[in-house]
């Protein structure tokens, strides 16, 4: 059996949380805390250290899913869940334009603790004030050869289609690494 270490991070109320749980087959391990700031009144509630979740892709292969906190005065976590990672996926919520500088950062941020093979996730891409992938594409300054999926992060179908790219990208590198 073959168990592969994910990482889904992005800013804060990109997702994250949402994506794990529509695919995992277990309850999500939380540690979501209530927010008391008003500031933040986007949702009710943060992740404060991880969730984690685990899906069967088939009889030799297992994906544990670890959600990484968005907020910034959480980031010392990121390092620690990073370590072990086959590969991320950073997801970006389609409508926040304002996030779009701060997912950016997030991804250089994880390139540097590991290179390990990534894809950038839009998601909320369901939202009537989406923006298009090719404009995000631009405003995130992605490179064409980077892959940058729509995604919907309450539909296990586009969710499932997110981390097989992701699973293809990290399947490719370990081929070329055998070559």
């Amino acid at each position: 059996m073959q168990t592969v270490k994910i990482v889904v991070t992005g800013p804060f109320n990109a997702g994250k949380t949402e994506f794990i749980r529509s695919v995992s087959e277990i309850d999500v391990v939380s540690t979501e805390r209530r927010i008391r700031s008003e500031a933040e009144k986007v949702k009710d509630s943060t992740t404060v250290a991880m969730d984690f979740g685990r899906i069967t892709v088939d009889d030799d292969l297992v994906l544990y899913l670890f959600g990484t906190p968005g907020q910034k005065r959480f980031d010392f976590m990121w390092e620690i869940l990073s370590e072990g990672m086959l590969g991320f996926i950073v997801l970006i919520d389609s409508n926040r334009p304002e996030t779009f500088r701060e997912a950016r950062r997030i991804l250089e941020t994880f390139r540097a603790y590991a290179p390990t093979p990534y894809v950038v996730a839009a998601n909320k891409q369901d939202a009537k004030d989406a923006w298009e992938i090719d404009d995000m594409r631009l405003a995130l300054r992605l490179d064409e050869n980077i892959k940058f999926l729509p995604c919907v992060a309450t539909n296990k179908e586009k969710v499932k289609t997110v981390l097989l790219e992701l699973l293809y990208a990290i399947l490719e590198e370990m081929e070329a690494g055998r070559a």
